[in-house]
């Protein structure tokens, strides 16, 4: 099952905190979808994930300098 989360209205610490809320709601093995800006959430988001044992599968740029990060629980 993939979920999907927008954070684009986030600031940090608060991007990472929204993710790692809806994970933890998640089976292991699901997907989450996350939309987030350009800058700290797209550095911070994806390390702090991967720190957290969960796999970023991809990055992709889509519009507005806005990224789409596909995680694996």
């Amino acid at each position: 099952m993939k979920h999907f989360l927008d954070i684009t209205s986030e600031t940090c610490p608060m991007t990472f905190v929204k993710v790692k809320l809806q994970l933890a709601r998640m089976e292991p093995g699901e997907q989450l979808e996350v939309l987030l800006n350009e800058g700290e959430p797209l550095e911070n988001v994806p390390r702090s994930c991967e720190e957290q044992g969960f796999q970023v599968l991809s990055v992709e740029p889509t519009d507005n300098n806005r990224y789409l990060v596909l995680i694996q629980k």
